[in-house]
């Protein structure tokens, strides 16, 4: 096969595993925008948002998550892989609100995940989204706000950021809370105690 035809192949199954993404994202979380495929795709490639040296401050904040919200506002899965690829993997705080798995042991994973290996460029980053948002647009899907969200993610990018919240359509509406596990360390620390999605 030719480096053009091999390069063609790629491509094609990029937009074929993009598109497959997307359109279970959308079927499962409805009120999704833009901005929420974004979140879950620089989940993936990008990992955490930032390194993390505090660990105590870390640990206050998820405790206060955890006093603050109620099983009843939580996701209700326990588990989901961000993104295309699944590098990381969501773990809801419900997981740890029904005692499936402790604070330390999600806390553990979390930190271990941000802090375990080199994060991507943002410029590398960029290049990756413009590739997936070429397939988002081939797909016409007619996202409310799609141009507010697309210009709010280019001026981060612009600006050397990538990271950002979920929209408020999407926090209305699924509540989410959750922290991001890289998927080796959760297969490990974390998936042996939660239940087969099949049972879920």
């Amino acid at each position: 096969m030719s480096v053009i035809l091999l390069a063609a192949s790629c491509l094609a199954g990029f937009g074929q595993e993009v598109e497959t993404f997307v359109a279970g994202l959308l079927e499962q979380y409805p009120q999704a925008r833009l901005l929420d495929v974004y979140k879950s795709c620089f989940q993936d490639y990008m990992g955490a948002e930032h390194l993390i040296g505090d660990t105590a401050s870390v640990k206050a904040y998820l405790m206060q998550e955890l006093a603050t919200t109620g099983v009843d506002e939580l996701m209700p899965w326990y588990q989901e892989p961000c993104g295309i690829e699944g590098n990381y993997v969501r773990v809801s705080l419900r997981a740890v609100h029904e005692g499936l798995i402790d604070d330390d042991t999600l806390l553990a994973a979390f930190i271990a995940s941000a802090n375990g290996e080199k994060r991507p460029t943002v410029e590398s980053w960029a290049h990756r989204w413009h590739e997936i948002l070429d397939v988002i647009v081939s797909m016409e899907l007619n996202l409310p706000h799609y141009d507010q969200d697309r210009q709010l993610i280019e001026d981060a990018l612009a600006q050397g950021q990538y990271a950002i919240s979920h929209s408020a359509d999407y926090r209305k509406a699924y509540s989410p809370h959750y922290r991001i596990v890289r998927r080796d360390i959760y297969e490990q620390s974390i998936a042996p105690l939660l239940p087969h999605p099949c049972c879920e």
